[in-house]
């Protein structure tokens, strides 16, 4: 069995997403979303889906191997990055090597970086005048959005568009994609 565990700042949509597309399935596990974000809407998520999460402060993660260690002892095979805007510590990197997972809203190596998250991505691509815009999947390494790209998917982007609007559509296609995405990664694990 794959064990997987989610991290997310946010809202928690894909990690709900990912965690109902595997529930069926025998051979994946989420066992647990981790967060930095003590009012995140992640946590309510995780009580009604009945996946155990756990809060973690910066020092935590970025300085002691605890985070590390909770993986570890958890058999994590898998980690996702759904919506966590920290950079993840190299001591993490190194504990998971291409088993962390990142989305990023944009087609990278546009709009990625430190700040690059959210509504931020979105505007930039309204303001640049894009035509279209996406999802980027990538492994993680030490660098904000540089880790290797797995997949990618696009949408247009109209010239009235909104960024609100280019966000719902970017959403569309991470909910779509990025389950399918982790479960052929797990295939060639």
């Amino acid at each position: 069995m794959t064990r997987i565990a989610i991290f997310a700042s946010g809202s928690g949509s894909n990690a709900e997403r990912i965690t109902t597309y595997f529930a069926d399935k025998e051979s994946v596990s989420v066992e647990m979303f981790l967060s930095n974000n003590p009012i995140a809407g992640i946590i309510e998520r995780g009580r009604r889906l009945g996946i155990p999460t756990v809060l973690f402060d910066k020092k935590t993660f970025s300085k002691t191997n605890k985070i590390v260690n909770l993986l570890q002892n958890q058999q994590i095979d898998l980690v996702i990055l759904a919506g966590f805007l920290w950079l993840i510590p190299e001591n993490l990197v190194r504990a998971f090597p291409n088993k962390i997972i990142n989305i990023h809203p944009a087609l990278l190596p546009k709009y990625g970086g430190k700040g690059m998250w959210g509504h931020f991505v979105h505007e930039a691509v309204v303001e640049a005048g894009e035509i279209e815009s996406g999802i980027t999947i990538h492994f993680v390494n030490e660098n904000y959005d540089e880790g290797k790209v797995i997949f990618q998917a696009k949408c247009e982007v109209d010239s009235t568009d909104t960024p609100d609007e280019v966000a719902r559509k970017v959403q569309a296609l991470e909910h779509v994609h990025f389950p399918e995405v982790i479960e052929k990664i797990i295939a060639n694990m």
